[in-house]
């Protein structure tokens, strides 16, 4: 009977991990920038060094502000162009729950408050951009090229251990 006990209490620790309620984390990134290439030289430089390349900034195609679902969380959703073509989808000044196995995923499905909301991003199609670094901070995911952005419309941190969305934004052009 006591090993039963313990199988139980091993299983919903692992399933739960209840510690993570008191763990937090913080990633920093900077929006990539790429440098624009100089201009090839007309002839001989009147300056003792060579300027720095321009860089160019990123095209921001869509956002939207996070509203809390299961958790509550703040912060913004941004799809980034970059100056070479790839894009990215950025979060800034998140601020949610740690929890385990926290993926993010673009989605068709609606962004819907409250309780209704929580497990509606599994229903259709979805894109997982992979682990959410840290549950709060600045942070960048690729998005893969090819991707059609118009066939997503929402954004989710997905708990996938219990199929459930942590936060989620609407993307608005």
């Amino acid at each position: 009977m006591a090993l039963v006990a313990v199988i139980a209490v091993a299983v919903g620790l692992y399933l739960f991990q209840p510690w993570r309620i008191f763990t937090s984390s913080t990633v920093i990134e900077d929006v990539p920038a790429v440098a624009t290439p100089a201009p090839a030289s007309q002839g001989p430089s009147l300056t003792p060094s060579t300027p720095a390349a321009p860089v160019a900034l990123p095209r921001e195609l869509a956002a939207g502000p996070l509203i809390s679902h299961e958790h509550a969380s703040s912060g913004t959703v941004r799809i980034l162009e970059l100056p070479d073509g790839s894009r990215i989808l950025r979060f800034e000044g998140l601020d949610t729950s740690d929890g385990p196995d926290l993926r993010v995923w673009l989605s068709n499905a609606p962004v819907v408050e409250g309780f209704a909301g929580w497990y509606v991003f599994d229903d259709g199609a979805y894109l997982d951009l992979g682990a959410l670094k840290a549950n709060k901070g600045d942070q960048n995911y690729e998005i893969p090229a090819g991707t059609v952005l118009s066939d997503y419309g929402s954004v989710s941190i997905w708990c996938a251990r219990f199929a459930v969305s942590f936060a989620a934004a609407e993307l608005n052009p």
